[in-house]
């Protein structure tokens, strides 16, 4: 029965790290590439990692397959995003059928701080929330 388990994960794993790679040459922009890796080769290697527990079935193995897994789910979008927001700043270009861009004309690109976002804002902010609190 951990036989099919086992086939079943890693099969599906190795589907979604085919399809993000597929994905990878496919996509237009270097955004959407992300966002396909991101998700797709994420839990490809989630699924890839849990058949590899159920195969070991050992208390060692689960508990490091379960640490890979949390850290590749906290990490993957976090890098995703820091690379993203890069790629935009240098100027990459957006995939030509692109309906919207988002941050087209609100950040100070040599701060590559949101416009109108500032120190002061934050602090009123901040002070309001503890106002409301207490």
């Amino acid at each position: 029965m951990t036989d099919i388990f086992i086939y079943i994960t890693s099969g599906f794993g190795a589907l979604f790290v085919l399809l993000a790679a597929i994905g990878t040459l496919r996509m237009p922009d270097q955004y959407l590439r992300i966002s396909v890796n991101t998700k797709a080769a994420t839990l490809g290697v989630g699924l890839l990692l849990i058949s590899a527990a159920l195969f070991f079935l050992e208390t060692s193995v689960t508990t490091r397959v379960l640490a890979v897994i949390i850290f590749i789910f906290i990490t993957a979008p976090v890098g995703a995003h820091l690379i993203g927001r890069t790629s935009y700043f240098l100027g990459n270009e957006l995939w030509g059928k692109s309906i919207t861009d988002d941050l087209k004309d609100k950040y100070n690109k040599s701060t590559h701080e949101l416009k109108g976002h500032n120190k002061e804002d934050e602090k009123e902010i901040g002070q309001n929330n503890q106002d409301e609190v207490s």
